[in-house]
């Protein structure tokens, strides 16, 4: 290749070939860069839902709660009338209750607001108690009308007490659908229930009846828990305008002792007695 090709080649002149046709003159191969890995994005990770893999710990925590909780339970429920309270308040309750708008207490036909209660005084009666009053919506004034064999004492002073600070009086009978009030009898605890009644009335035929409390379940020494239960009592009676006598009526004997009127005036247990006309 003469020097004047070479240059037509280097200008990419096209040239005839003495010996054949025009060619054209090869260009410069440019070789590729290989290809290089393109790094690919990382997809999100996303929460497993449904998936809970407690560690070791959690679940020696968890059953450590759960025991402490359940011991605790049992020692509640293990104590005297611990069951009894339960079932009273989470079931059926041991009295039940009415509320009269018109109740003829005395035979004269006026008629006044009273709630009736009757049945046992239990673990959990106070309670019940309390939420009958806030349904009745009574006034000081009215009346609770009683029909009991008694039952627990404690219950009893904390019912008694919640019936005096809210200036209600107290009876002793039941009534009937045309709200007239006839005799019954109150015993026992329900004597501490009607004993906190501001005015207390003594229904024509209706009985009180005292005796000497029990303690429930084994004590260490059962002459001071006597003497305690005594001492409450009398604290109480004495708090409400009662005689002392009646302490000692209710420590002679463990069978009801029932009072007779003459005897409950005399002691100012009945405040205001009721003769039928």
């Amino acid at each position: 290749m003469s020097a004047d090709d070479r240059q037509d080649e280097a200008a990419g002149v096209h040239r005839s070939s003495p010996t054949g046709p025009r060619i054209t003159p090869r260009q410069a191969q440019h070789r590729e860069a290989p290809p290089q890995d393109v790094p690919q994005p990382r997809a999100a990770a996303h929460p497993q839902h449904g998936i809970f893999k407690p560690s070791l710990w959690s679940v020696v925590i968890f059953v450590l709660l759960l025991s402490g909780v359940g011991i605790r339970a049992y020692r509640d429920l293990s104590r005297p009338g611990a069951w009894e309270y339960s079932r009273e308040t989470f079931g059926k309750p041991t009295m039940k209750s009415a509320v009269v708008a018109n109740a003829d207490l005395d035979g004269s036909g006026r008629g006044r607001r009273m709630l009736a209660i009757s049945g046992d005084i239990g673990r959990a009666t106070a309670n019940w108690f309390y939420d009958q009053l806030k349904q009745a919506q009574l006034s000081p004034g009215d009346v609770i009308l009683l029909s009991s064999d008694g039952g627990d004492l404690e219950q009893g002073t904390i019912m008694g007490e919640v019936i005096r600070l809210r200036g209600l009086a107290t009876a002793v009978g039941t009534v009937d659908a045309s709200g007239k009030v006839h005799a019954a009898s109150c015993a026992s605890a329900c004597v501490l229930v009607y004993a906190g009644g501001k005015t207390r009335y003594g229904i024509f035929g209706s009985l009180l009846g005292v005796h000497r409390f029990t303690v429930d379940g084994p004590v260490e020494d059962p002459v001071a828990e006597g003497q305690r239960t005594q001492g409450i009592l009398l604290g109480y009676m004495t708090e409400m305008g009662v005689s002392s006598r009646i302490v000692e009526l209710m420590s002679q004997t463990s069978r009801i002792r029932w009072l007779s009127p003459r005897e409950a005036l005399a002691m100012n247990l009945i405040t205001t007695p009721i003769e039928r006309p």
